[in-house]
């Protein structure tokens, strides 16, 4: 029965059914539900430490439920985006039960969308990676995956990571540095991978290419069905889902450097160079995405072996929780720098 706990994700597309459906108050349903009602509970629910023994970490590895549960986000993300363009349309409905709506539909991008299609865009299994390009397909963000796997777990806690949040900047301004940096890069590790093949950037297998035309395809087939309103609301919901995936980044490395050697070489990755967090609510919502220190050490694994350990440092609330509080940079810069001078 464990890998059926991640079923709790189906939370996320009820509430955002309701806000498609409902009008006033209750548009900003699942904005309520998971940035209101989740890192209030979180607050008070005692943190998971519990990991799998080695046994039951290979018979969990070996679990195909667990991969199912993720083929299963992607009809539900796929319905949801055809879903809200016809919600978005419905008429009378005031600025803010659009913004409810699109809002709605972010956290879905973010939560599923990009989330999900991170997991199994580290999978070496091709059809797992190709179901997580159209999972960040739905949420515009398809240069993801180049950049993630070939750049940011390469230069994670160094200067050369646009992930990696440096000591006192605003989560505002590294919205921009990190997705405007990460997506330049991603062509760049592009352009490299097939240069070591002695082909040219324009070939067919330059992901990045590929990726451009699919994001083109898809606002072009949305405008050309639907209109120009409803391509900008859906960009608009797309750009809410990035925004909470830098967030995201914001809070997984605050801070966190590795230490480089007298040659200037950094030091292998360990599990302190990333954030932790083992609140329960956040580990099943997100598909332990919140062990993340684990998750570094060693990017192949499973969401579902993820472990944490003692010298990983750890959020004091769930993700949540962190990224309302990243929000607001005082108290964000007042809690976390005493926590970093508490690391050394």
């Amino acid at each position: 029965m464990k890998p059926f706990k991640y079923l709790s994700i189906l939370v996320l597309p009820l509430v955002v059914c309701i806000s498609f459906i409902s009008k006033g108050w209750l548009t900003f349903l699942p904005a309520i539900v998971f940035f209101g009602l989740v890192p209030f509970f979180e607050l008070f629910i005692k943190p998971n430490k519990e990991n799998f023994s080695k046994e039951a970490e290979k018979i969990a590895k070996e679990n195909k439920n667990y991969t199912y549960i993720l083929y299963g986000t992607l009809p539900i993300q796929l319905f949801f985006v055809g879903f809200f363009f016809y919600a978005i349309q419905e008429t009378g409905l005031t600025n803010l039960e659009l913004s409810g709506r699109i809002f709605g539909m972010g956290i879905m991008c973010s939560v599923i969308g990009i989330n999900v299609g991170h997991e199994l865009g580290h999978r070496n299994n091709r059809i797992d990676q190709f179901i997580g390009e159209i999972l960040l397909l739905t949420s515009l963000n398809t240069h993801f995956l180049p950049y993630h796997n070939g750049g940011h777990h390469l230069h994670v806690a160094t200067p050369q990571d646009a992930a990696t949040a440096r000591r006192n900047e605003v989560v505002f301004l590294f919205w921009i540095r990190s997705h405007i940096t990460g997506y330049l890069q991603a062509w760049a590790i592009e352009k490299k991978r097939l240069e070591m093949d002695t082909k040219s950037w324009l070939h067919y297998q330059n992901r990045m290419l590929i990726y451009t035309l699919c994001n083109f395809l898809l606002l072009s087939g949305i405008y050309f069905f639907f209109g120009l309103s409803v391509t900008a609301y859906f960009i608009a919901a797309a750009v809410i889902g990035i925004l909470l995936l830098e967030t995201v980044n914001y809070i997984e490395h605050y801070g966190l450097l590795r230490k480089q050697d007298e040659n200037g070489r950094y030091e292998k990755v360990k599990r302190q160079h990333s954030w932790n967090s083992d609140h329960r609510i956040g580990q099943m919502l997100l598909f332990n995405l919140s062990r993340h220190s684990d998750h570094h050490y060693n990017g192949s694994k499973h969401y579902q072996t993820l472990k944490t350990v003692p010298d990983s440092p750890q959020m004091p609330t769930g993700y949540p929780g962190m990224m309302l509080l990243a929000l607001f940079p005082p108290f964000w810069f007042l809690v976390m720098h005493k926590k970093i001078k508490n690391l050394s």
